[in-house]
């Protein structure tokens, strides 16, 4: 008998729900593939979104400007590099480095993958004067949407713009297999592996 009351609980129990499948966050349509971002400005939060709903918000006036399609733009700058008192007053424990422009603050943020994600590091309106000073390029940093991504090693440094999403994926890559003090083989190989797929979508520096 107390086998049957055992298994009645299990009868009884309603079906386990569905699991959901993925979809716009605006609309609700689901994804038949890869899908874009949509920015939630004012809550500085990604939303994973159809096509029809990211061309929406294209226009930076579109919805008074609470909501902005991500930045497609990939763009390698050959000839731009951090001096080292830049990487210093920064103070940055790691070689990976993306700027944003915050359209909030009206300032331009630095931040570092950890594995928290992506920790803000303090940058004085100084040290960006600085740095785009002689780059025009980075004058057509879009705001919230766009970020100048910075990758230092030994024997290399690669400089970009990105649209913000993408920093976000190389965070969630190192967050999941940096292992130790200097990350271990299976994190690098999912940088480069990043830094592979980028190379492949890049635009020209004009």
């Amino acid at each position: 008998m107390e086998q049957l009351f055992s298994l009645r609980r299990f009868l009884d129990a309603p079906p386990p729900a569905k699991r959901k499948q993925p979809g716009c966050e605006l609309c609700g349509a689901p994804f038949d593939g890869p899908h874009a971002h949509v920015i939630d400005v004012g809550e500085r939060r990604l939303m994973c979104t159809c096509r029809p709903c990211f061309l929406l918000f294209t226009n930076s006036g579109a919805a008074g400007g609470k909501f902005r399609s991500v930045s497609e733009r990939v763009l390698k700058l050959p000839d731009f590099a951090l001096r080292e008192s830049h990487w210093e007053a920064l103070d940055i424990p790691v070689g990976i480095l993306f700027l944003v422009r915050n359209s909030s603050s009206r300032r331009v943020v630095a931040f570092y993958p950890s594995p928290a994600g992506a920790t803000e590091s303090g940058l004085p309106i100084e040290t960006w004067d600085e740095i785009a000073a002689g780059h025009p390029i980075l004058d057509t940093l879009e705001p919230d949407i766009e970020a100048l991504l910075i990758c230092r090693r030994r024997e290399s440094v690669e400089s970009w713009i990105v649209p913000v999403d993408a920093c976000y994926e190389l965070v969630g890559r190192i967050r999941r297999h940096w292992k130790g003090f200097d990350g271990g083989a299976e994190a690098w190989s999912e940088i480069d592996e990043f830094f592979t797929g980028l190379r492949e979508r890049q635009g020209s520096c004009v």
